[in-house]
């Protein structure tokens, strides 16, 4: 591969397919940008929450909340949109369908909500353990109210995917923002007025956020459609008349490719929501641990995750949209305009580039820090058992979720119907070893079994992920798996950095006082400013990526 720089790549060319693939890198970056930003908002909202809460509830409650209450309500939710965003966000990628029946397609998802929602709820309600009333009151009402938030969620789902293909990037800065402030508000609000209420706090916490997040993509596309913005940019919808279902004359209700897309992706989100949740699943329906033990996982699993959540999801879901755009879904890299081809591939190499080193850094200094992390954010509860266990083996995980989220991310916007289908039973066999391992590992090492179980089957789909990418750019001049080679001198800077923080962990840290807490950290930032040195020094292909494409104020800057 050219060592040319992306920007650059992007710039020489002169004709029209260059260009509009500038344009769409641009977008994604702006919209990556954008998410992280909201992810850093959302998720720091939640961490502060959760460090609130636990001083006022007791951890069996939040076990209840954070996993079971949860599960059910992201399972709904996920199976319920899932299959329709990809399939409607490829349709909208590649020009060939049209908005009406993307709308009808996706105005699906509030009937297939009510249906999920009414059989999760009758099997959290008649099929599983119930808590203790004594420990976590008014469970019942909970799970009706948890699967109607998520419900209620999906009122907005027509919205979403049109503003996610139209890159309204501030739209779902500005909606999400103001539904977890609400959220937060009400539930501190709750807690501390009235603890008494139980789930009935949470509940209705969570209500609130799905009714703010669906009032603000109305509130909005209300005002958007009449407006001569919406009429000089040539959107596709004209009045709020369009946003509601309805067939258009002499054309079919739904584009019935894409229909059929949809259910290829509905195959494959199932097991892939058995892969993403599985611990969860295994933790509610095999009762491995106690509802206290896994509040404790759960608040582990949530801080081990934020660095992950805050960057790399961000980056697959915006990044997902510039290879279903860039690239034909289906065709091989010789059938494909080289130019935008040859985009994707160097984009494909920084991603896996950049990832790779925000996961070694995580790795390294997660196992040197998880103990101090622990006992900062929840004292004793959390810092005293196997709370930094989990949490060092959960720093090693983040690594692989951040190379498979990348990877993934570029398969699933190549990969044909077909494809997809193929591959549906690939999640199939990992899904079963992965509930299997799940259960096995659990009794042999408690909490930490679940993410040995995820560290395997991870380390699994990246690897049938790679071997996607190799064949897909086999026979073109493009090697972006070479982005998961780290330079030597950072390898050296993360290992001796590994070295030292270790031994300042054993020497200084966590008995001592403040004072030595202090001088564990200061080595930890020294170590820190090594590896950044180690990357400035070496990865400089690396570094105007991310100033160029990731960063929208400087590439506005420099326009």
């Amino acid at each position: 591969m050219s060592k040319t720089c992306v920007k650059q790549r992007l710039s020489s060319g002169t004709n029209s397919s260059t260009m509009s693939s500038q344009d769409v890198l641009n977008n994604a970056s702006t919209l990556a940008s954008y998410n992280m930003l909201l992810q850093v908002m959302f998720r720091g909202l939640t961490f502060l929450l959760n460090a609130f809460t636990l001083r006022y509830v007791s951890k069996e409650l939040i076990g209840v909340v954070n996993v079971r209450l949860t599960l059910l309500y992201t399972t709904l939710v996920f199976l319920s949109r899932e299959a329709f965003r990809r399939a409607c966000l490829s349709s909208s990628a590649d020009g060939k369908h049209n908005w009406r029946q993307l709308i009808n397609l996706l105005w699906l998802t509030l009937p297939l909500g009510v249906l999920w929602g009414a059989l999760l709820a009758a099997v959290w309600l008649w099929l599983l353990e119930v808590p203790d009333p004594q420990a976590v009151p008014f469970y019942g009402p909970a799970v009706v109210l948890f699967a109607l938030a998520g419900v209620q969620e999906l009122l907005s789902e027509p919205l979403w995917v049109l503003a996610q293909a139209h890159m309204f990037a501030k739209l779902k800065l500005a909606a999400v923002s103001l539904a977890m402030l609400a959220k937060c508000s009400m539930t501190v609000v709750l807690v501390v007025s009235a603890p008494e209420w139980g789930l009935y706090i949470f509940s209705a916490a969570h209500l609130v956020y799905t009714g703010v997040l669906v009032l603000c993509y109305v509130v909005y596309f209300i005002r958007f459609l009449p407006s001569k913005e919406a009429s000089d940019s040539n959107f596709p919808l004209r009045s709020i008349r369009d946003l509601m279902p309805h067939a258009a004359n002499g054309e079919p209700l739904v584009d019935w490719n894409t229909a059929g897309l949809t259910w290829s992706f509905f195959k494959q989100s199932f097991l892939k929501q058995i892969l993403t949740e599985g611990e969860r699943y295994v933790m509610t329906f095999l009762n491995v641990l106690s509802f206290g033990d896994q509040g404790v996982y759960d608040i582990v699993n949530n801080l081990g995750s934020m660095v992950a959540r805050f960057i790399f999801l961000p980056i697959e879901e915006s990044f997902y949209l510039f290879f279903a755009k860039v690239l034909e879904r289906g065709r091989d890299v010789k059938s494909q305009k080289q130019e935008d081809v040859g985009v994707a591939a160097e984009v494909l190499q920084c991603l896996l580039k950049l990832v790779l080193v925000i996961g070694l850094i995580i790795a390294v200094f997660g196992y040197a820090y998880s103990g101090l992390a622990l006992d900062i954010y929840g004292g004793s509860l959390l810092s005293s058992g196997a709370g930094p266990s989990l949490l060092r083996c959960y720093s090693c995980y983040v690594l692989l979720l951040a190379v498979n989220g990348v990877t993934e991310c570029f398969v699933f916007a190549a990969m044909s119907q077909e494809e997809v289908d193929k591959y549906n039973l690939v999640m199939l066999a990992l899904s079963a070893s992965f509930l299997f391992l799940s259960y096995m590992l659990t009794w042999w090492a408690a909490g930490m079994g679940f993410i040995l179980a995820n560290c395997l089957n991870m380390a699994l789909r990246i690897t049938h992920s790679v071997l996607y990418i190799h064949r897909y750019f086999l026979s073109s001049p493009w090697k972006p798996l070479r982005g998961l080679r780290p330079s030597a001198p950072l390898c050296l800077a993360l290992a001796f950095s590994a070295a030292v923080t270790v031994i300042s962990e054993v020497v200084f840290c966590c008995n001592g006082g403040w004072l030595l807490r202090l001088f564990h950290v200061s080595v930890g930032a020294a170590c820190l400013v090594l590896v950044l040195g180690a990357v400035v020094l070496t990865e400089t292909q690396l570094l105007v990526f991310v100033r160029t494409q990731l960063l929208p104020q400087y590439r506005k800057k420099h326009a």
